[in-house]
């Protein structure tokens, strides 16, 4: 049995390493060393998160995806946590999360032996409602924040996030010179969704 990690945060502003000391010290006290770490910084959001398929590629049956707290696993909605779960059950990957503690008798348990088995249907069933409230979480905030600035908009405060003119220069300059998006966001840190607003607002400028 191998103990793979997988660290996650949404936006590359974010740490995506945060709870690694944590995971460290939840392996130790039960005697476990991390064989490999899988870090990005993508939203959980997303189905296509590169570094979480590399995990399940790379894992064998019996393995233990170890994550700080199911939503760093996933805030998908029904459908792709459908889709995520057939993959990792087809994997036989066993999901530990430090925010679900059924989880972790799971490491130790025999699944073919009937305490097993129990094990496994209660912690999935677990592991389904924390997945479906991380992602109500996640719609109940984006809701929130349209309100917001619904209420700023009317009240004459709304003004948005400022651009930052220099990076995006600097970004215009790397499209130019047909650097690739990937590398663009290694060297700015920027998100795709930046670049493909400025690619959009360079083609509006020609067509002016």
């Amino acid at each position: 049995m191998f103990v793979r990690a997988y660290l996650r945060a949404s936006t590359q502003d974010q740490d995506a390493n945060r709870a690694e000391g944590q995971l460290k010290a939840f392996a130790a006290e039960r005697g476990l060393k991390i064989a490999s770490w899988y870090r990005e910084n993508e939203s959980g959001t997303k189905l296509d998160r590169p570094e979480l398929f590399k995990l399940l590629s790379d894992a064998q049956e019996g393995d233990v995806l170890l994550t700080e707290q199911v939503d760093r696993l996933s805030r998908l909605d029904e459908a792709d946590w459908k889709k995520l779960r057939a993959t990792i059950d087809a994997k036989g990957v066993r999901i530990v999360a430090l925010d679900l503690p059924t989880s972790y008798q799971l490491m130790g348990s025999d699944a073919g032996s009937f305490t097993g088995r129990v094990l496994e249907a209660v912690n999935g069933m677990l592991l389904d409602m924390l997945a479906a409230i991380a992602r109500k979480d996640y719609e109940d905030r984006r809701r929130r924040q349209a309100q917001g600035v619904v209420k700023a908009r009317a009240e004459g405060k709304f003004k948005g996030r400022p651009e930052n003119v220099g990076r995006n220069a600097g970004i215009e300059g790397m499209l130019t010179s047909r650097m690739s998006w990937s590398d663009i966001q290694a060297a700015t840190g920027c998100g795709r969704a930046t670049i493909a607003k400025i690619v959009k607002r360079m083609k509006d400028q020609k067509a002016a």
